[in-house]
């Protein structure tokens, strides 16, 4: 019976020390168990974060794009309405009725005289202004020429150019603000 009390106490001692061991490692499951948690709980919280600045990024970039693509929408009819006018305008100078383009000519020239002694006139072959009626020295006509003057010296040194494209062109890259804050307020 010696035996039989060894072996029941062993037994015991032995269950004790499982039961311990299983608590101790049901503790340990439990901390690790808690820690991983945390740990997963924390790349969450910081994917979700990253996945929420990232939409709020995408969106912002939509929204930028968006303006911008409109922007550029709007600059474009902006740009087609202002080469329109200036077409207009052109289209206007170059059919002006021959008494009004003999006033501009007779002052291009009177401007020209300023600088050019004795102006010879080159024009347009559609115009018939003499070079008395100008106060040029004389008119030549070029084909390349819609309407306007140029205004060259004698030697050909000097040239100033008054062709109607010339000259608004030049007023218009001065005043194209002025004239789009006009239109387009």
């Amino acid at each position: 019976m010696a035996l039989n009390n060894v072996t029941a106490e062993v037994r015991a001692l032995s269950e004790e020390a499982v039961k311990r061991i299983e608590a101790e490692t049901a503790a340990e499951i439990n901390r690790i168990k808690s820690e991983t948690d945390a740990k997963i709980a924390g790349l969450k919280e910081s994917e979700d974060k990253r996945l929420a600045d990232t939409i709020a990024r995408m969106e912002r970039q939509e929204a930028s794009s968006a303006e911008l693509e409109s922007k550029k929408i709007v600059l474009a009819k902006k740009k087609q309405i202002l080469s329109e006018v200036f077409d207009e305008t052109l289209a206007e100078l170059e059919s002006a009725p021959k008494d009004v383009k003999l006033a501009q000519y007779k002052s291009m020239v009177k401007y020209a005289k300023t600088i050019i002694e004795s102006p010879i006139a080159i024009m347009s072959e559609k115009d018939d202004f003499t070079a008395r009626q100008l106060g040029a020295k004389s008119v030549e006509k070029d084909s390349r020429i819609k309407a306007g003057l140029i205004l060259r010296s004698e030697d050909g040194q000097v040239e100033i150019d008054m062709q109607y494209s010339a000259l608004l062109r030049t007023v218009w890259d001065r005043g194209i603000k002025q004239v789009s804050d006009i239109l387009f307020g």
